[in-house]
């Protein structure tokens, strides 16, 4: 196999695009980090907002009825819940057309009756459009107004009641758009409208328990025959991930292992998790708690006499509780409040639209409906959904506070399978965008289209284009230059490191949290979205990882060779100008050696400042070829897209062991071959080989004396001059070092 070339395909790279008009003005006399809509495209809505009705007359014979409030604009309409039985019903509804897709000069706001047939006519409330004040955010919002309800007519002479409005065109902006019932979602109820409005959510606040169960007393067995009473001592700690509200216990069962596959309970003991003391870096105290017998349950008439565990309880809040991967974390802030560090600016992240997206719902003969969802810290944000496009437009504009710049911020597109009534459904993976904030310049706007690229066990697809626009300022030069310098992770991280192993599994049990918490919010942010935010799989071993991983190796050892490579050149004088050159400047140094280091670091701001015109100007994305995901094989894909245990049958699992076998024997007698060459420099002075180490102190020994007979100087040309010293006096043969060296014992005559 050879590895990967070359950049990625037009096809799954970035498109630049011009920022919106508001961007490319500027800021122009107002705060950098207000919260403005101008990284996106204005869109204009007309909204009605329903708020209550009073003196509804009567419709039935009964004497009651049953209000609910139709928005009508043309070819779209919006309803209400309606109320049984009710004369002055409360909504609070708002109603949003988009001004692009108004058809009719006029708004009607009617409210009927809820009948078993047709519904009733109560009364209604026209708008012209050209008469309806615009608000621009931040303007005060517009207080609504009582109507007097007419009939068909138009006639306000007989009583129809009141009603409670406020209409008025706006943005995007408007404070009441998130919660508005939206043109765009006409053909959902307002059941399940909630599946389809845009919503911020916060992760639950994170904290890691340490349990330490020191010893317990006067343990009673449950035979008798086994002893009086027993006295262990385990002094062996546990880690837990609690989150806020602690509405959960912590309980403590002491059992007596009797034989195999039984265990005897001697005791309980239940605790609240907020009887854990806080602590940042110094030990809590330790304390003695009863335990009560498992027969006995709470009776509090067994006082007299109880067996005791020795404990020790405290919630690590210097910590900070990984709940995603380590490689592209949005929050690296401890679990404490007060020990958090301020803030070095904002990221303002616009999502504009989307384009050519794949039809996710082609069998009910319909398109797709896409959602967004963006992560960032404990934040988290999702887009209203537009139903039933291809090229859907949300021009939505969410801010961040940011604290570190070595952090990522995760985009992420899927298709609502909710609002159509089916709860069993998973809302499916469209495409995931991540950009890491380190590599953007502040101020600038960047506004791109990304592809979305889904790899599926059919092979790499393509799923559509995203369109954001991203800007990240800073507000603290000072500090945020200052991070470069300080721990990625809380000092906790590196007092008391937490073990690989154990630091996996509790991120595991971490992001089973934030999802279960966040599947509870209403309306709910879905666990599969959730956990594709997350990668809860990212630790699933995959052979086309691990080849991607085995390029990223020799793509940094071929930065040694290509060095090789220019010395054998400088050595062989294939370029003679160059080779003298060299032996100019090593001339040079080697008379003047207190300009070897000022000349090295010289050299390396020469080259930084070189490469400076050749700067990434793009955020850096998934690169197909960096993932090996455009040559892998169906197998593999299949491979890894395999349940955990298998679920193939056992031959393909048979066939696919024997290949990693030999995928891991290449690995294998690489990784045997960098062992070696290490253990022969420690067989040097070893004498593992007494002849080689004999030889090696004598010319260790002749060595020490020449250098401190001879002048630095003249060791230094002579051994320079030597190696670089014309091909005519070289030979084909390897050199004497280098055989004494290859003949070195090393300890794989040693492997079984």
């Amino acid at each position: 196999m050879q590895a990967p070339m070359g950049r990625p395909q037009a096809e799954f790279g970035l498109v630049e695009t011009r920022p919106p008009l508001a961007a490319r003005l500027g800021y122009h006399g107002r705060d950098k980090i207000a919260s403005t809509y101008d990284l996106v495209e204005q869109m204009h809505y007309l909204y009605v907002n329903v708020v209550k009705a009073r003196d509804l007359p009567a419709m039935d014979i009964t004497g009651s009825l049953d209000p609910y409030v139709e928005v009508k604009l043309g070819n779209y309409k919006g309803i209400t819940n309606h109320f049984e039985k009710n004369q002055s019903p409360v909504w609070h509804q708002v109603f949003a057309f988009s001004k692009e897709r108004l058809q009719a000069d006029k708004v009607e706001v009617l409210v009927k009756d809820k009948d078993v047939g047709k519904d009733d006519f109560v009364g209604r409330v026209v708008f012209d459009l050209n008469e309806v004040p615009v608000r621009v955010p931040p303007d005060s919002p517009l207080a609504p107004q009582w109507y007097r309800l007419e009939d068909r007519a138009g006639d306000h002479k007989r009583n129809r009641g009141e009603i409670m409005l406020a209409v008025w065109m706006g943005t995007q902006a408007d404070e009441a758009f998130p919660d508005a019932w939206h043109s765009d979602a006409h053909s959902i109820s307002l059941d399940g409208l909630a599946h389809t409005r845009s919503k911020v959510y916060f992760s639950p606040k994170l904290y890691y328990l340490r349990v330490l169960a020191i010893e317990a007393q006067d343990l009673v067995p449950f035979d008798k025959g086994r002893g009086r009473s027993l006295n262990p001592a385990w002094n062996e700690e546990f880690l837990f991930v609690v989150a806020e509200p602690f509405d959960e216990q912590i309980v403590f069962t002491v059992e007596d292992h009797v034989g195999p596959n039984k265990d005897e309970p001697l005791g309980r003991l239940v605790l609240p998790v907020h009887a854990a003391q806080p602590r940042t870096d110094k030990l809590v105290d330790t304390k003695w708690f009863n335990l009560v017998k498992s027969s006995s349950g709470d009776d509090e008439k067994e006082t007299k006499f109880s067996s005791k565990i020795h404990l020790r309880l405290s919630l690590d809040i210097g910590y900070h509780v990984l709940d995603e991967s380590t490689h592209y974390s949005s929050d690296l802030q401890p679990s404490s409040r007060y020990l958090r560090k301020p803030s070095i600016g904002m990221l303002e992240l616009g999502i504009l639209s989307a384009k050519n997206l794949m039809p996710m719902k082609s069998k009910d003969e319909l398109l797709t409906d896409a959602y967004c969802v963006a992560k960032y810290g404990p934040k988290w944000v999702r887009t209203r959904t537009i139903l039933n496009s291809l090229a859907p437009r949300w021009n939505e504009q969410y801010t961040w506070e940011v604290f570190d710049p070595c952090t990522v911020i995760t985009v992420a597109v899927f298709d609502n399978c909710h609002v159509h009534g089916s709860n069993n459904a998973k809302d499916q993976r469209i495409g995931k965008v991540r950009i890491r904030l380190s590599t953007l310049e502040t101020d600038r706007i960047y506004t791109h289209y990304y592809p979305l690229l889904v790899l599926q066990p059919s092979g790499l697809k393509k799923t559509g284009e995203l369109h954001l626009a991203v800007r990240f300022t800073c507000t603290a030069w000072v500090n945020m230059v200052t991070l470069y310098s300080k721990p990625l992770l809380p000092k906790m991280h590196y007092l008391q490191p937490i073990p690989v192993l154990q630091a996996d599994h509790l991120r595991h049990n971490a992001m089973q949290i934030v999802a279960a918490r966040l599947a509870r919010a209403e309306p709910p942010l879905q666990r599969e979205s959730v956990e594709y935010m997350l990668d809860v799989d990212s630790h699933m071993w995959s052979l086309r990882r691990s080849k991607a991983n085995f390029y990223r190796i020799t793509s940094l050892l071929s930065g040694f060779a290509a060095i090789g490579k220019w010395y054998d050149a400088i050595r062989y004088w294939k370029n003679p100008m160059t080779t003298i050159l060299v032996h100019i400047l090593f001339l040079i140094l080697v008379c003047y050696p207190e300009l070897i280091l000022p000349t090295i670091f010289l050299y390396l701001f020469m080259i930084g400042i070189w490469n400076y015109r050749y700067r990434p100007r793009h955020p850096p994305h998934m690169d197909t070829k960096l993932s090996h995901a455009e040559w892998t094989n169906p197998d593999e894909l299949d491979e890894e897209f395999d349940t955990f245990p298998t679920s193939r049958n056992p031959d393909i699992v048979r066939a696919r062991y024997d290949r990693l076998r030999s995928v891991a024997g290449r690995v294998q007698t690489v990784v045997g071959d960098m062992a070696t060459q290490g253990e022969r420099a420690q067989a040097l002075l070893s004498w593992r080989d007494p002849r080689a180490t004999g030889i090696f102190i004598l010319v260790a020994l002749a060595c020490a004396l020449f250098l401190y007979v001879a002048p630095f100087q003249i060791v230094a040309m002579l051994a320079g001059l030597y190696l670089l010293r014309h091909p005519k006096f070289r030979t084909k043969m390897p050199s004497m070092p280098f055989n004494f060296y290859r003949r070195l014992p090393a300890k794989s005559d040693m492997l079984l």
